[in-house]
């Protein structure tokens, strides 16, 4: 493992956090679990059909297996469910089935006290797991808006913290507008220093430093710096910046001379999806980067997000990163 992941599984086991898996019929979830389990990382709900549960084969002693079929509180969590969607138009006899649901079934678990948190994605697409998230559990109090991170942790690189960055938006806000782009470079100052236990040092980035191009694209991110830094005033939060100006600290002094960020940031807000996603793909695959995410950030309790194509490996980090979000909500 990473020193980040070692740091994140260290700080879950101090006040262990429940965590609902709703995918338990996927084989690499229940390999996740037994190794959670096994570690001590978290306590678990998985939910599944009782016969797949059963016969996995994994070693699951410990957690607590749900078959959303039989559960004795589904009634009562449609109940709950119906009371807080009424107002949008849904039925007792809709919540009845929704609840039937296993992501509803889970975030319903995390509204309820029952969870903490949730992490599921690895055979749901984004939309089917953060829309039951967004409908119950709503935003956090503050946050404007949800937008996610990943945290890149690049193997043989004095840049960032000792090579370990956050990236943001990498798979949610398609164009933010100025606001939103501000609002997630707040957010994720905030998840930087819950994570990493140190100060956020947060670029803006553009094709552009410091109007050295000027267009609408660059003055979007100019706008997004002047909202941020009044959002969060004591928080180091710069740009617009090239990537360059941001992290290496001869061409930051260069370009951006008496910047507080220049050369020095640990997190890269990026204009747009675009430019989020495949920046983060690129350092993952060309440098070999560990890539942990989507994190989300914003949701009023942490519910995560896979990849389809991830791992045992990856859905193991997510649970640990997701524990220690729910230890910083409670704190």
């Amino acid at each position: 493992m990473s020193r980040f992941l070692d740091r994140m599984v260290a700080q879950a086991r101090t006040a262990k956090q429940t965590i609902v898996l709703p995918e338990g019929e996927d084989p690499r979830t229940l390999e996740a679990a037994e190794r959670i389990l096994a570690d001590g990382v978290a306590n678990l709900i998985v939910l599944g059909d009782a016969a797949a549960l059963g016969g996995s084969g994994r070693n699951l002693e410990g957690a607590d297996l749900i078959d959303p079929a039989t559960y004795p509180e589904a009634e009562s969590l449609a109940r709950q469910l119906f009371e807080l969607r009424k107002a949008k138009g849904m039925t007792s006899e809709q919540a009845a089935e929704k609840i039937k649901d296993p992501l509803y079934l889970g975030v319903m678990m995390v509204k309820a006290g029952i969870a903490d948190g949730m992490v599921a994605g690895a055979c749901h697409s984004t939309g089917d797991v953060l829309r039951p998230s967004l409908q119950i559990l709503r935003t956090a109090p503050g946050a404007k808006l949800v937008s996610s991170f990943f945290i890149m942790n690049v193997p043989d690189c004095d840049l960032g913290s000792d090579g370990t960055f956050l990236f943001s938006d990498c798979g949610l806000e398609v164009q933010p507008s100025a606001e939103g782009l501000a609002n997630i470079a707040v957010s994720s100052a905030k998840s930087w220093e819950a994570l990493m236990g140190i100060e956020p040092v947060v670029a803006l980035l553009s094709h552009s430093t410091y109007g050295s191009a000027k267009n609408d694209d660059s003055a979007k991110v100019a706008e997004a710096v002047a909202i941020a830094k009044g959002l969060a005033p004591d928080v180091k939060i710069d740009g617009e910046l090239q990537l360059d100006a941001a992290i290496i600290e001869a061409v930051g002094s260069s370009k951006a001379p008496g910047s507080p960020v220049a050369g020095r940031a640990n997190c890269l807000v990026f204009p747009d999806l675009d430019a989020g996603n495949i920046g983060y793909k690129l350092v993952q695959r060309l440098a070999r980067a560990e890539a942990y995410g989507p994190i989300t950030q914003g949701i009023a309790s942490p519910v995560n997000d896979l990849s389809r194509g991830c791992s045992a490996e990856d859905i193991y980090g997510v649970v640990a990163i997701t524990c220690v979000q729910c230890q910083n909500r409670s704190a």
